[in-house]
């Protein structure tokens, strides 16, 4: 994108009344943001959904003087941005409806060909919920992947610091511009995630800071990501509209349960009992649900070895397997006794043993 192209961008994105989805539409009908900001009023009154209220702003010579201001900000500091119809915007976000037209990155993010995860929860996370966080980065990292989260207190910055521990790409979606940092006691980490990943906002330096900011970052964060994890969550927070707005892109969700007295467990319970959420008892539930497989140079040998040591469970699907040839996850839960969720780290664990492989179509076999 040319600098000149840049600045009608930020002249359109700066129009109050025109939001992401209206900008999009313009802009197919038009060609691109310079061509909507040069077409006549009547031309783009004929556009279905357009009325004077939506467009009654947009030729206000204003908006170039502050597209030009923060064009001064974004190369003093060096931002990247990235337009929607680009190829460094992120894929995935590209197939959100209301993805904003222009990103603004700080750091050195490179989301090309990774598996990207979103982790939220609560502000204030309980022990228990530390624990398994760091649990879940660290038994994930074999897989390399980018954990994306808000930056903020509790869950946020717990998932984002176990990422700089094991060496994985971090992305912090920010609800303000680049010009300032929330809260204020992360600063100490930024550069940190800059060197692994870095940071993605939609707002401007000139933004003033508000809650609703969050709000409207989450789809950023459930956007980017092939699947949200949620690890605590009272019955109502930010985390859960993180969810359900990852839900809406029809993408998946994870929610760690906990016992119904516990006030921080009772959003997940309620998105596991509505169905909104994968139940993630273990870390292992997220690869083999989403699918994902290893780089070969992480594989161990595919072999079967004459003395592998399998535990009761393992032993048990191993024979049924052996007996049955090739069988989906469901059918061998069902035929096996055992739920699937558990299933599925079992046989994730008989992968890397390297006695059963995954075939096409969510079928196992033994090797």
């Amino acid at each position: 994108m040319t600098e000149n192209d840049l600045i009608y961008v930020l002249a359109l994105q700066n129009v109050i009344k025109i939001g992401d989805v209206t900008a999009k539409k313009l802009i197919a009908h038009c060609g691109s943001a310079e061509a909507v900001l040069k077409e006549k009023k009547q031309n783009l009154l004929k556009i279905d959904g357009i009325g004077s209220v939506t467009i009654s702003d947009l030729f206000n010579p204003n908006h170039f003087k502050a597209a030009q201001a923060e064009l001064e900000f974004i190369k003093a500091e060096g931002l990247k941005t990235h337009y929607f119809n680009s190829d460094t915007y992120p894929e995935k976000l590209k197939h959100c409806i209301d993805s904003p037209i222009l990103l603004f990155e700080a750091g050195n993010i490179n989301l090309n060909k990774k598996h990207i995860i979103s982790i939220v929860g609560a502000r204030k996370i309980t022990t228990s919920g530390i624990a398994f966080c760091e649990k879940l980065v660290e038994e994930l990292a074999i897989y390399n992947p980018v954990i994306v989260s808000g930056f903020a207190y509790g869950t946020d910055i717990t998932a984002q610091k176990a990422a700089i521990k094991h060496n994985l790409q971090t992305i912090g979606c920010l609800a303000h511009g680049l010009n300032q940092i929330y809260p204020k006691t992360h600063k100490k980490y930024m550069a940190d995630v800059e060197n692994n990943g870095g940071f993605f906002t939609d707002f401007w330096s000139t933004s003033s800071f508000d809650r609703n900011n969050f709000l409207k970052r989450n789809r950023i964060i459930a956007g980017i990501s092939e699947a949200t994890i949620v690890i605590e969550s009272a019955e109502r927070g930010g985390s859960l509209v993180t969810a359900d707005i990852a839900n809406s892109y029809n993408r998946d969700v994870f929610a760690v349960p906990g016992r119904t007295t516990d006030s921080q467990s009772t959003g997940c319970n309620n998105l596991i009992k509505q169905q909104k959420a994968h139940l993630l008892s273990t870390p292992l539930d997220v690869p083999y649900l989403l699918n994902w497989q290893l780089e070969e140079e992480q594989k161990q040998p595919i072999q079967k070895q004459l003395f592998v040591e399998l535990d009761d469970n393992e032993k048990v699907i191993y024979n049924y397997l052996k007996a049955h040839d090739k069988q989906m996850l469901d059918i061998i839960a069902l035929n096996c006794n055992m739920p699937t969720f558990k299933v599925a780290g079992i046989l994730l664990n008989m992968e890397l043993k390297g006695v059963v492989r995954p075939l096409p179509g969510k079928l196992f076999e033994v090797i």
